[in-house]
């Protein structure tokens, strides 16, 4: 079964079935940015990330929340969603039990102010969840109108919830109450063109998330090879398409993320086992997607890039390898237009479906799906290294780790 063909395992979605089977530097080429800023030379700014705060007085952290995304409904999975804290100076997890009552929480996100917590209900009856996390009470739950959710955000406003279905190909928006409780859905765009990709028998949306202007919104779909572009009304949470950004055929888009510059994007490919560099415009949310290069993956067995991303300082951006069950490391050059190939190193677990930063960047968290465990990385703010903090957590298939 290729990568990017949807398939169904005992009732499991390709995505699903993918997650249960069980260097040398190279330079990404730069695409055609809104303008092209002057090259500040081969060398990324090595602006050290904020320490935690037991390093900077050497007085122990308060242990801080970690929540864990799984299926429920696979053998060996969760019952909902895994509950945890971290220590941020070591990186130590400790488990606090289960949040149930939320079926196949396979990511998450969390509101900008901290207080409620969403997740997506990967199931052929798509939802959305929200958790209120001062009593963890669930606020209810929102029809997506599709299938397979698999990605949610949240508007850097907090009003408006962005969701992806996965299976039907579609994206959608709920408004956010201002106690944190979403409402009816305002829109649900399916994306019927271009054509499915080789080896695809649909649109499958993978991403849905807000670009730095805020006023337009880019939905990654793996099934079309396409990069959507929307304006959302915020006011009103419609969407309204302004463009298409096509990879090449095959390609496979995942997963995306914004330089904080907000000129430029890096795309992971998960089909044809790439990333790539995109040039973009704030004015018109264009995006435009330059050549395919290294994941840093070997060759040595099928791999299929996961989630990449970029610190908040521009220096570094990081690749999770799912197959190679590898972490890439590529410095960030030319103020976002250039990637290069620095290493990778492996993460200590099998099929790495997700990695995020803890909110002062000094630890990355892997979840491994296959390994059913989340590794933890200490990071060097100075020269990007990550370094292995200790044996990886039990976690049943985990799937999201979303430390705050």
């Amino acid at each position: 079964m290729s990568s990017g063909a949807d398939a169904s395992q005992g009732g499991w979605s390709r995505r699903r079935f993918l997650g249960a089977l069980g260097g040398t530097a190279a330079v990404v080429a730069v695409p055609a940015p809104a303008s092209t800023p002057a090259d500040p030379g081969s060398t990324p700014a090595a602006t050290p990330a904020p320490a935690p705060s037991a390093r900077r007085t050497g007085k122990a952290a308060d242990p801080r929340p970690l929540h864990l995304g799984t299926y429920t409904s696979v053998d060996g999975g969760g019952t909902g969603i895994g509950l945890a804290t971290y220590d941020p100076a070591t990186g130590k997890i400790t488990g606090a039990g289960t949040l149930t009552g939320v079926a196949d929480p396979s990511y998450l996100a969390v509101h900008p102010d901290g207080r409620t917590l969403y997740a997506v209900d990967e199931q052929t009856a798509g939802a959305v969840t929200a958790v209120r996390l001062a009593d963890r009470k669930v606020l209810g739950s929102r029809s997506t109108g599709g299938a397979g959710p698999c990605h949610l955000s949240v508007h850097p406003t907090g009003r408006w919830l962005l969701s992806a279905n996965y299976t039907s190909g579609s994206v959608a928006v709920h408004p956010i109450d201002a106690a944190g409780a979403l409402g009816e859905r305002t829109a649900l765009v399916k994306h019927s063109s271009p054509q499915p990709g080789p080896g695809q028998d649909g649109p499958h949306a993978h991403q849905f998330v807000t670009g730095p202007d805020g006023g337009h919104v880019l939905a990654v779909d793996l099934g079309t090879d396409t990069v959507y572009t929307y304006r959302l009304d915020t006011t009103k949470g419609t969407l309204t398409e302004v463009s298409q950004a096509h990879t090449r055929a095959g390609a496979g888009p995942r997963h995306l993320t914004f330089h904080p510059g907000g000129r430029y994007a890096y795309l992971a490919n998960e089909v044809d086992d790439t990333v790539a560099v995109c040039g973009y415009d704030q004015a018109t949310g264009a995006l435009s997607i330059g050549d395919p290069q290294s994941s840093g993956s070997t060759g040595d067995t099928t791999n299929y890039p996961a989630q990449i991303l970029v610190t908040a300082n521009g220096s570094y951006a990081y690749l999770a390898n799912r197959g190679d069950n590898t972490l890439a490391r590529y410095a960030v050059e030319a103020d976002g237009a250039r990637l290069r190939l620095l290493d990778t190193v492996p993460v200590s677990g099998d099929f790495p479906r997700q990695i995020a930063f803890s909110p002062d960047e000094t630890l990355l968290f892997a979840a491994n799906q296959r390994s059913s465990t989340v590794s933890v990385f200490l990071v060097d703010g100075a020269t990007g290294q990550l370094r292995l903090a200790g044996a990886p957590f039990a976690s049943p298939v985990a799937v999201c780790a979303l430390p705050l």
